[in-house]
């Protein structure tokens, strides 16, 4: 996800909300769930991001939306340090092989179920 960020000290939550493309409802309950996200508040009580704030949304959002991270994944990703992992790409060749891998272990397991049940 390339986002060019305006050079600004500070973003509204809508500003933030439509340059991260998600619902500024996302934006305050991923602060509960976030350390790093801390927006500052005006004296009218409007949450004001950091340029910082605004790069780790845009992080999170593609470890949740892009990778399939759960929050607690993408949470423990972040407070690592670690660089977010590149997507997996794969054909539909090997998509196909992942498929028929697969379905041959759900049925070895399903026979070692029904033999583990014989044997009671």
């Amino acid at each position: 996800m390339n986002v060019n960020i305006p050079d600004k000290l500070y973003f509204k939550i809508g500003e933030v909300g439509k340059l991260a493309e998600v619902p500024t409802h996302v934006l305050r309950y991923w602060e509960t769930e976030f350390k790093g996200i801390q927006p500052k508040r005006a004296s009218s009580n409007q949450r004001l991001y950091r340029r910082e704030d605004v790069e780790l949304i845009l992080k999170i959002k593609v470890l949740l939306h892009e990778q399939g991270f759960t929050i607690a994944g993408a949470r423990k990703l972040i407070e690592s340090g670690q660089d977010i992992p590149e997507p997996i790409k794969t054909s539909d060749q090997s998509a196909e092989c992942l498929t028929e891998a697969l379905g041959s272990i759900k049925s070895e397991l399903q026979e070692l179920r029904q033999f583990l049940n014989k044997t009671k």
